[in-house]
């Protein structure tokens, strides 16, 4: 379950920020300057990796530590996954 949950909510912060601020870019568009501008794969991966960082903490305090475990996981994955973007585009 933690898995699942922290996959989704990244690219559901992803959505949200492009819906607020970045709405006036078609979404191909969009992904085309997510491509080309470092700067805005940290900003969206920072607020997505705190996301995670929050349904974690919220695991951790009502003792479901197996669901905890999967977020922090997909978390590291995730870090690592905008670690690479950042380097490698």
């Amino acid at each position: 379950m933690g898995l699942v949950l922290g996959f989704i909510l990244p690219l559901i912060v992803f959505l949200i920020i492009y819906a607020i601020k970045f709405n006036e870019f078609a979404l191909d568009d969009f992904f085309s300057r997510f491509k080309s501008d470092r700067s805005l794969i940290t900003f969206v991966g920072v607020w997505s990796l705190v996301s995670n960082i929050a349904l974690f903490t919220y695991y951790v305090n009502t003792q479901k530590d197996r669901t905890a475990k999967g977020v922090f996981a997909i978390t590291l994955i995730y870090g690592i996954g905008v670690l690479l973007a950042k380097v490698l585009i």
